[in-house]
């Protein structure tokens, strides 16, 4: 594995291959000059921090994003979620609103950081693992999605009961790597205000989750913390 690349046990085990393959050589030295010679969002070491706070043996959720927001200092390694201080983005703030309607109890809005729910097992992976500011998806087609659509493949073969969330067509396109014998598919349209009123609102991916953990006895997501 890279040198520079820090990852927990579980997931350095599964992925030690990955890193020693050649397109994650070239991704290596793709990066290597983009962060010297542009703004790169998340910061080097918050690359991986999806795996970092959540490993493979505490994951039960699975959240897929695209690629890392791409405004001043709003990405931190985690699909959907900022930094603490940092304005909600909409998609967020909508999350946020279908959160309460689910559960029917208000949250704090002002703070962003999912890093509450990765404490607990949920699992927040962008498929493209860094941006360049301002440019959405400018490293899509850099070779991400070959790890991470192998990320998802060894979730679905090596674990049990977990709850992959698809929100919009591009996470749903990753359907075809869960075995649906073994866990669970919450699907709707993406939170982002385009698409959250086609049947994201009312979509309670919260509640049908711990329903589904209640059902197979397993501790339940505390989605309010």
């Amino acid at each position: 594995m890279d040198s520079n690349v820090r990852l927990p046990s579980g997931w350095k085990t599964l992925l030690e291959k990955e890193f020693s393959k050649s397109y994650m050589l070239e991704i290596k030295n793709f990066l290597l000059e983009e962060y010297k010679t542009k703004i790169i969002y998340p910061k080097k070491t918050l690359i991986f921090n999806a795996f970092n706070q959540c490993d493979f043996h505490n994951v039960k959720v699975v959240i897929i994003g695209q690629d890392p927001y791409h405004g001043h200092n709003q990405a931190h390694g985690l699909s959907f979620s900022v930094e603490k201080e940092i304005p909600l983005p909409p998609s967020l703030l909508n999350i946020f609103k279908e959160l309460e309607e689910d559960l029917n109890q208000k949250i704090d809005k002002k703070n962003g950081n999912l890093t509450k729910w990765t404490n607990q097992g949920v699992f927040l992976l962008n498929t493209t693992l860094t941006v360049e500011q301002n440019k959405p998806l400018s490293h899509s087609k850099i070779g991400w999605e070959i790890f991470t659509n192998e990320v998802i493949k060894i979730l679905s073969k090596h674990k049990d009961n977990l709850v992959f969330i698809l929100w919009g067509k591009f996470a749903q396109s990753k359907r075809n790597f869960i075995d649906t014998k073994k866990h669970l598919i919450i699907s709707s349209p993406h939170p982002s205000p385009l698409s959250a009123y086609r049947g994201f609102f009312g979509s309670r991916p919260f509640s049908k989750t711990n329903d589904f953990f209640k059902r197979k006895n397993i501790d339940e997501i505390n989605w309010l913390l």
